[in-house]
C-alpha cells in the first residue's frame, strides 16, 4: 500500500512537472485610454521570443505557464505580467510620469544638483529640461545626456534644385542602410529632438516595407515609378522610384560563413552596449542551420579569435562563447577588422554568403582609427568577396560617421540597434535582406526631360552621390541589395512653366542657348527615365535596366506614396530644410494617417506616435 501511495505521488509530481513545462499559446489585446495600440513589443522575459501587436492591438505568443510577459511601447510604462497559466492576457498601457529628485554629486567637492531621472520617454521631458538650472544634470535611462555631444555625425549639405538643361543626369548609389531611423527614434524615446545632422532622410524612408512588384524573369531587381502632388509645395510634383530585390525562401538561402566581429572595449560596457550585442546575436544564432558556420573575433586593446568557425546548429557552444565576453580596455578596431577578414577568407564558401557582422559603437582609438584609414582598409579587404554588415550600439559616444564609412566602403549595410525589438527586425525578420546579397554595386541614374522638367532635387542620398560617368564604370563601388530588400528614392520636381522661388536664374550663355530644350526632346511625353545598374554578387560586370515615367498629372496616389511623402516631410522638418515652408508635424501626422494601409508589424503606427511625441516637444 505504501509503495502504491509513493507511486501515485510520483506520478502526480511528474504530471505537475510536465504541465509546468508545457507551452501555452497566449493571446490578447493591448490598448491605452484612446483605443488599441499597434506596434507594442511583447516579449517573454529571459528569452529571445518577441512579437509585435498588429493594427488592432492583438498579439499571439508562446510561453510557459510560469513565464512573465513584458509589454513595452513608446511613451508608456513598461509592464511585466506573470502568465500564471492564463491563455488570454489583455493589457492597458499607462503613460510615464516625471520624477524629480535631489541628489549629491561629487566633483571637486560636494554640491546639490537637480536631477531628472527618467526610465522611458514622455513629451514633457524637453520642457522640464529647459526649465532646470544651468548646473542641472539630465539623466535618462542611466545615461548622462551631457555626454551626447561626444557623438559624431556627418553633416552634408542638402541637395539643391538643378536644371536639367545644365545637368540632365542625376546619379547615386543605392542605399539600404536604416541606421538613422532607429537612431533618431532613440533620441525621441529619451525625450530629445535629434540633432539635424543625425537625420538622413533616405534612411528614414528605407526603414519601412514598400509593396513594389517582384522582379520578372531572371532579373534580380525590379523598378517601379510613381508621380503625384508634392505635399509641401502644391505647384511641384513628387516622384517616387522603387527598387525591389528578388525574394529567396529562408530554407533555400545558400550556406553562410559568418564572422561575428565584436567590440569589447571599455566603451562597450553596459546593458545597452555589449549586453544588447549578446542578446541580438543569440537571436540570429537561433535561426542558423547545420550548413552555416560562425566564428567570433573580439577586439579591445588587441584582437583575438574566441570561437573558431563552428557549425551553426552547435548553438550551445556559440551561446557560451557570447556569454563569456566582457568589456574593458582600449579599441583596436583596425586589428579586429583585419583578423575577421582573414578568418572569413580561411572559411570561404564558394557561392555562399560570406559576411562579417561588426558590432560596435565605432569609437576606435588604437592603431587604424581615422575614417580615411578605416575606409582604405575596408576597400582593400572587400576584394576578397566578403561582405560587411555594421550594427551600431550604445549612446553618448556613438560614432555614426565612422559606421557609415565602414558600411559604404565594405559592400555592406548599416543598422542601429537600440533595443531587442530592432535586433529581431534586423537579424530575424529581415535576415535574408540583411545578410545575403542578391545584387551588388547597385547604381541609379535618372535622366530628366527638360521639356517637362524645369528643375529637380534628389531628396537625401547626399553621401551617396556619384558622377554621371561613374554609372558605366564597373570599378566604382556602390550599394548592395539583400534578398527581398527595397530601395526608395524621391525627387521633388518643378514642372516646366511653373513659377518657383527655388529655381535660380543665370545669365544667358554666350556660346549656347540655355532657354530652349533641344528640339529632339520637346515632343516626348516622358518626364524622366530611370536606369539601374547592378552586378551579381560573384560577378564583376554590370547589367542595366531602364524604365521611363510619363506623369499624367492626375489620379489618386497610393498608400505607400502618401506614407513615403509623410516620412520625407518628417525628415525635412527635423533637418530644418530650406525647401519646406509652412509645413508642420501635424501635416506629417495627417499625411501618414492617410497612408497607413496594411501595417501588420505596426511600424507605420509607431512612426505616427514618434511624430506626435516630437510635435508635443516642440509646442
Amino acid at each position: 500500500m505504501k509503495k502504491m501511495i509513493l507511486l501515485l505521488v510520483g506520478i502526480a509530481f511528474m504530471g505537475y512537472t510536465m504541465n509546468s513545462q508545457a507551452t501555452l499559446r497566449i493571446s490578447g489585446q493591448v490598448s491605452d485610454d484612446s483605443g488599441p495600440l499597434a506596434g507594442v513589443s511583447v516579449s517573454v522575459k529571459g528569452t529571445n521570443t518577441v512579437v509585435i501587436t498588429d493594427t488592432a492591438g492583438w498579439y499571439v505568443i508562446s510561453a510557459s505557464p510560469e513565464a512573465t510577459l513584458i509589454f513595452a511601447f513608446l511613451g508608456m510604462k513598461t509592464q511585466q505580467i506573470a502568465v500564471n497559466g492564463r491563455t488570454t492576457i489583455n493589457v492597458v498601457m499607462q503613460p510615464y510620469e516625471i520624477l524629480l529628485d535631489e541628489v549629491v554629486v561629487v566633483g571637486y567637492g560636494i554640491q546639490r544638483k537637480s536631477v531628472i531621472s527618467i526610465d522611458r520617454p514622455v513629451m514633457e521631458y524637453q520642457a522640464e529640461y529647459r526649465n532646470m538650472s544651468a548646473d542641472a544634470v539630465y539623466v535618462v535611462g542611466g545615461v548622462n545626456y551631457d555626454d551626447l555631444d561626444k557623438e559624431e555625425y556627418g553633416a552634408p549639405a542638402e541637395n539643391k534644385f538643378i536644371s536639367p538643361l545644365r545637368e540632365p543626369l542625376s546619379t547615386f548609389s543605392a542605399d539600404v542602410d536604416v541606421a538613422s531611423y532607429a537612431n533618431i527614434r532613440r533620441y525621441i524615446h529619451r525625450g530629445q529632438i535629434p540633432p539635424s545632422e543625425a537625420v538622413r532622410t533616405e534612411e528614414l524612408i528605407n526603414y519601412f516595407t514598400w509593396h513594389y512588384p517582384p522582379p520578372k524573369d531572371a532579373y534580380p531587381v525590379s523598378v517601379t515609378t510613381e508621380a503625384g502632388a508634392c505635399p509641401w509645395n502644391a505647384a511641384h510634383r513628387l516622384v517616387r522610384i522603387g527598387i525591389r530585390a528578388r525574394e529567396i525562401d529562408a530554407d533555400r538561402l545558400p550556406a553562410s560563413n559568418l564572422v561575428f566581429l565584436i567590440d569589447v572595449s571599455g566603451s562597450m560596457d553596459g546593458p545597452t552596449r555589449l549586453g544588447l550585442v549578446k542578446a541580438s546575436l543569440k537571436l540570429l544564432v537561433n535561426n542558423l542551420r547545420a550548413k552555416d558556420r560562425v566564428a567570433i573575433v573580439v577586439y579591445a586593446g588587441s584582437a583575438g579569435e574566441v570561437l573558431p568557425s563552428t557549425p551553426g546548429n552547435d548553438r550551445p557552444k556559440i551561446r557560451e562563447a557570447l556569454d563569456n565576453l566582457s568589456a574593458g580596455g582600449s579599441t583596436a578596431g583596425g586589428a579586429g577588422i583585419k583578423l575577421a577578414y582573414k578568418i572569413a577568407r580561411q572559411n570561404f564558401i564558394k557561392n555562399g554568403n560570406n559576411r562579417i557582422i561588426l558590432c560596435t559603437d565605432g569609437d576606435f582609438n588604437v592603431g587604424v582609427a581615422s575614417e580615411e584609414e578605416l575606409g582604405k582598409l575596408i576597400e582593400e579587404e572587400r576584394r576578397s568577396g566578403v561582405f560587411l554588415t555594421v550594427l551600431g550600439y550604445g549612446m553618448g559616444n556613438y560614432k555614426d560617421r565612422k559606421m557609415q564609412t565602414l558600411a559604404q566602403k565594405g559592400n555592406g549595410n548599416h543598422a542601429y540597434i537600440d533595443n531587442l525589438q530592432e535586433a529581431n527586425k534586423t537579424l530575424v525578420e529581415q535576415f535574408g535582406s540583411t545578410v545575403y546579397a542578391v545584387a551588388k554595386d547597385v547604381k541609379l541614374q535618372v535622366e530628366f526631360n527638360p521639356a517637362k522638367v524645369q528643375a529637380y532635387r534628389l531628396i537625401g542620398y547626399e553621401t551617396r552621390l556619384l558622377n554621371p560617368e561613374d554609372f558605366n564604370d564597373d570599378t566604382k563601388d556602390a550599394g548592395e541589395m539583400g534578398a527581398g530588400h527595397t530601395v526608395t528614392a524621391l525627387y521633388e520636381v518643378v514642372p516646366a512653366g511653373v513659377e518657383s522661388d527655388f529655381v535660380g536664374r543665370i545669365d544667358a550663355l554666350k556660346y549656347q542657348s540655355n532657354d530652349t530644350p533641344p528640339p529632339a526632346l520637346s515632343s516626348s511625353p516622358e518626364m524622366l527615365t530611370v536606369k539601374v545598374r547592378y552586378k551579381e554578387p560573384d560577378k564583376d560586370t554590370s547589367k542595366k535596366i531602364e524604365q521611363p515615367l510619363i506623369d499624367e498629372g492626375s489620379g489618386a496616389s497610393s498608400d505607400d506614396f502618401r506614407f513615403t511623402a509623410a516620412v520625407a516631410l518628417f525628415g525635412h522638418l527635423l533637418r530644418h530644410s530650406d525647401y519646406v515652408r509652412n509645413a508642420s508635424y501635424r501635416d506629417v501626422i495627417e499625411l501618414a494617417g492617410a497612408g497607413l494601409g496594411d501595417d501588420p508589424s505596426g511600424y507605420r503606427h509607431e512612426f505616427v506616435q514618434l511624430v506626435k511625441t516630437v510635435e508635443g516637444m516642440t509646442k
